[in-house]
C-alpha cells in the first residue's frame, strides 16, 4: 500500500501576534486590540465598519508605525519589523491614500523613487499597470493635481508593481472607473492563484468573484 500524499501546507508570508493600536492621544479603547492572524499566500479581504481599524490593521502591516507605538509582534518571511524595521518595509508594498507627503511629486517619480525601494520592483509589471489603469496621460502631472480616483491609481499601481511578498491596498476601488475596477478585480484574481505572495485587500465589502485565502472581521472593540 502507498501513503495518501500529504495535503499541501501553505507557508505563512506574514504572521501578527497580539497586535495593541490605538490612536495617539486618544483615551479611548485600542482600535485593534490583541488581534493575531497570518497571512498565506494569496488574497486577504480585511472587512469592518467605519472605525473597525482596516487603515490602522494596513499601516501596521506595512511598518508605517513606529515600534514603539504599539504593542505585539509582526514578521514577514521571518524579517521581525521590531528588530529590523527597514528590511520589513522592503517587504512590503503599499502606499497611503491618505497620506499627503507624496503630494506634490509627479507619477513618474513616484514610480523611480519606489524602484530603488524595492528589490522586486517589477518595470514590466508597472508598464501592465499604467496601460491597465489608463494612467500613461498622468506620469508628469503631480499628485494634488489629479482627481481623486487617478490618485489612488496611481498608488495602487506603484503598490503593485513594488511585487513585495506582501501587497497592502486600502479601499481600492473607492473612486475607480469602470475598466480600472474591472482591471483590478483581473490582478486580484491572479493574486489569487499565487503561491508565495500575499495581497491584503481592506475594504467594506470583499471584492467580487475573488477566491479568499482568509477574511479578517474587524470591529471596534472586538477583534476576530
Amino acid at each position: 500500500m502507498h501513503p495518501h500524499p500529504s495535503p499541501l501546507v501553505q507557508t505563512p508570508v506574514l504572521t501578527a501576534e497580539g497586535l495593541v493600536f490605538g490612536p495617539a492621544g486618544s483615551s479611548g479603547p485600542p482600535v485593534l486590540d490583541q488581534l493575531t492572524m497570518v497571512l498565506l499566500p494569496g488574497v486577504t479581504w480585511v472587512g469592518g465598519g467605519e472605525g473597525s481599524g482596516k487603515t490602522s490593521l494596513l499601516q501596521l502591516l506595512a511598518g508605517a508605525v513606529e515600534p514603539g507605538a504599539f504593542q505585539g509582534q509582526l514578521c514577514i518571511q521571518r524579517v521581525s519589523l521590531t528588530q529590523n524595521r527597514a528590511a520589513y518595509c522592503q517587504l512590503a508594498g503599499w502606499l497611503d491614500p491618505r497620506d499627503s507627503a507624496r503630494d506634490q511629486q509627479t507619477a513618474r517619480q513616484i514610480f523611480t523613487g519606489l524602484q530603488h525601494q524595492h528589490a522586486r520592483f517589477s518595470l514590466e509589471a508597472l508598464q501592465a499597470h499604467i496601460a491597465g489603469l489608463s494612467l500613461t496621460p498622468h506620469l508628469d502631472k503631480a499628485l494634488y493635481m489629479l482627481s481623486s480616483g487617478t490618485r489612488r491609481k496611481v498608488l495602487m499601481a506603484a503598490a503593485m508593481a513594488a511585487m513585495a511578498p506582501v501587497t497592502l491596498l486600502d479601499q481600492p476601488f473607492m473612486a475607480l472607473d469602470r475598466p480600472s475596477s474591472a482591471y483590478l478585480l483581473q490582478q486580484l484574481d491572479r493574486a489569487a492563484q499565487q503561491s508565495v505572495r500575499a495581497w491584503v485587500v481592506a475594504d467594506y465589502e470583499a471584492p467580487p468573484g475573488i477566491a479568499l485565502a482568509g477574511t479578517v472581521e474587524l470591529r471596534p472593540g472586538r477583534q476576530e
